[in-house]
């Protein structure tokens, strides 16, 4: 029996982490509801073989347009959009294995969503000689609030203040 487990401390997480989770996946899901893709939060896993080994990942949120691709909670394909919200105890596994894992996988777009300074940093992916290659596209704060964008979904709306509401200091 395999045993490829990833012990990451969970416990406690802070409430504002699923406030931005909850915000997101409340807004896009409207937005989602008659087409073939759907939003996600962190309670989807995804199985991937990465040089045969089986690789388990929960995101904190996904948009994920090849649905049916899945046995009970996880799927086996990957989803266009992917976002991490920081802890403390996950923000170097979410900006190292988890975002190399998405980058092989070519998640077309992932943020990384810091709610402690309120920053969005989004990367798009691109190719580099037929290498898929994560490069930051814009990192949004408080100052360029008003370029918050999905880049990869143009036609879903999302603003600064609907991602960071109720995350007050």
């Amino acid at each position: 029996m395999d045993w490829n487990l990833k012990i990451t401390d969970m416990a406690g997480a802070y409430i504002e982490h699923s406030t931005v989770i909850t915000n997101f996946v409340a807004t896009v899901y409207p937005q989602l509801k008659d087409s073939v893709c759907r939003v996600y939060g962190d309670n989807v896993q995804y199985k991937w073989t990465v040089d045969n080994e089986e690789k388990k990942l929960i995101p904190d949120a996904t948009i994920n347009c090849r649905i049916h691709q899945r046995k009970g909670n996880s799927f086996f394909d990957t989803p266009r959009f992917v976002m991490e919200v920081l802890s403390p105890s996950t923000e170097k596994y979410d900006r190292t294995e988890k975002m190399e894992l998405y980058r092989q996988q070519e998640v077309e777009e992932y943020w990384i969503v810091d709610w402690r300074t309120k920053t969005v940093e989004i990367y798009e992916l691109d190719y580099e000689n037929d290498i898929p290659k994560y490069y930051l596209w814009k990192t949004i704060t408080e100052t360029n609030k008003d370029e918050l964008r999905i880049v990869h979904f143009p036609n879903i709306k999302i603003t600064f203040d609907e991602l960071f509401d109720g995350i007050d200091y």
